[in-house]
């Protein structure tokens, strides 16, 4: 068995405020939570009680900011039609997921990730912004300043498709465990950068397979998304990789 992340422990707002890291118990992050097998909502809070229940590595899930400045989860930038960025919190209400659950803010979420969860790190994708940079920096520090209120006893990985918002995590957060999703950069920009995994999609990988052996050499986080094919499974876990991110986790693991 494997150590996934680094053992050190992550300094949320200065160094004497501390969250555990675990043991790693499996490679297997439920994609958006564990919401395929029970017909869940993805991004639900039902999905992420269902991944911490399995016992997953980690549960990813989606953050928006809506025009009232409200952190929200949910993948696409539209809830029911309405573009998030341009919404006001109330009038997203209004529309409840599948399972009758309203649409969750982070605070909530971040809250119910404390329930029976001794081992699975939630995984924070902070999604890039329609309104521009400034926008963009406004999200990532409201997120670390709600995450720095809350002081949860899990650990938070942070991730995204915004280089920027990245850098931007890690200049508020120096020891911020960072992923960064897009793919277009190597593992000695991202070891420069203070990025601490490379979180692609696994075409990437077959594109570049001499990332992953750089990505070892320099202590890199592997990460390969999202892997729902057993066989691309089998194949990832053989490679070494640290963290197998999937829609399909029960089934993941199973193969550990």
């Amino acid at each position: 068995m494997r150590y996934i992340l680094p053992l050190s422990l992550l300094t949320l707002a200065c160094a004497s405020m501390k969250v555990p890291t675990y043991k790693s118990v499996n490679h297997i992050v439920a994609h958006r939570g564990a919401f395929k097998k029970n017909g869940f909502p993805e991004n639900s809070i039902a999905s992420l009680q269902e991944a911490i229940r399995l016992g997953c590595a980690g549960s990813e899930f989606d953050v928006r900011m809506s025009a009232d400045d409200s952190l929200v989860i949910n993948h696409d930038a539209h809830h029911n039609k309405l573009e998030i960025e341009k919404t006001r919190y109330a009038e997203l209400i209004q529309y409840p997921l599948s399972n009758d659950e309203k649409l969750p803010t982070l605070r909530e979420y971040l809250l119910a990730g404390e329930k029976g969860n001794k081992h699975t790190d939630l995984v924070l994708e902070i999604k890039p912004s329609g309104l521009g940079p400034d926008r963009a920096r406004a999200i990532v520090d409201n997120v670390l300043d709600l995450v720095k209120e809350i002081k949860p006893s899990y650990r938070i990985v942070y991730i995204s498709f915004d280089y920027n918002m990245c850098t931007r995590i890690l200049e508020k957060l120096p020891k911020a465990h960072v992923q960064y999703l897009n793919g277009d950069k190597t593992p000695d920009q991202l070891k420069e950068a203070g990025i601490k995994g490379m979180d692609y999609n696994y075409s990437v990988y077959k594109k570049h397979p001499e990332w992953i052996t750089r990505a070892k050499e320099l202590g890199i986080v592997l990460n390969v998304w999202t892997v729902n094919e057993l066989t691309q499974m089998d194949d990832f876990l053989k490679q070494g990789f640290d963290l197998i991110t999937t829609n399909e986790p029960e089934e993941g693991l199973k193969r550990q």
